[in-house]
């Protein structure tokens, strides 16, 4: 396959993971807030302070996750925002299979959608991959 033509797969990936993370980081966090987010953040038993309302908390993760696909996106000299991207998904899936285990049998739900979301990550990190030519 040819650089040109890896870079376009990696460029796709890389475009469809920000989609992701910027989606779910905006709507339903920030525009509407999902009951379903409140409550995985109330499973936590956060303090209860104004800092830790679920309102403040599905802010503060989604502006996290906003910025962490604008950073696939512009970062892109870099693998490292991919090892983000990944570890970010694995960790809420964990989270979630932990805290809020029904979540994972609704339609669309966090298993399948990170899962795929991990897929794209393998993909844009193999077609960015270094070849023989550049070592």
């Amino acid at each position: 396959m040819t650089e040109a033509r890896l870079a376009q797969i990696a460029w796709l990936a890389r475009l469809a993971l920000a989609l992701v993370f910027i989606w779910h980081g905006l709507a339903p966090k920030i525009l509407w807030l999902s009951p379903d987010e409140v409550a995985m953040i109330g499973a936590h038993h956060l303090p209860d302070h104004p800092l830790f309302a679920p309102q403040v908390i599905a802010i503060i993760g989604g502006v996290a996750e906003i910025f962490l696909g604008v950073l696939l996106l512009t970062v892109r000299r870099h693998r490292w925002p991919l090892l983000v991207a990944g570890a970010v998904l694995l960790m809420l899936l964990l989270d979630v299979a932990l805290l809020s285990p029904h979540l994972l049998i609704q339609a669309f739900n966090p298993l399948s959608t990170n899962l795929a979301a991990l897929a794209l990550c393998a993909v844009a990190w193999l077609a960015e991959a270094p070849s023989a030519a550049d070592s």
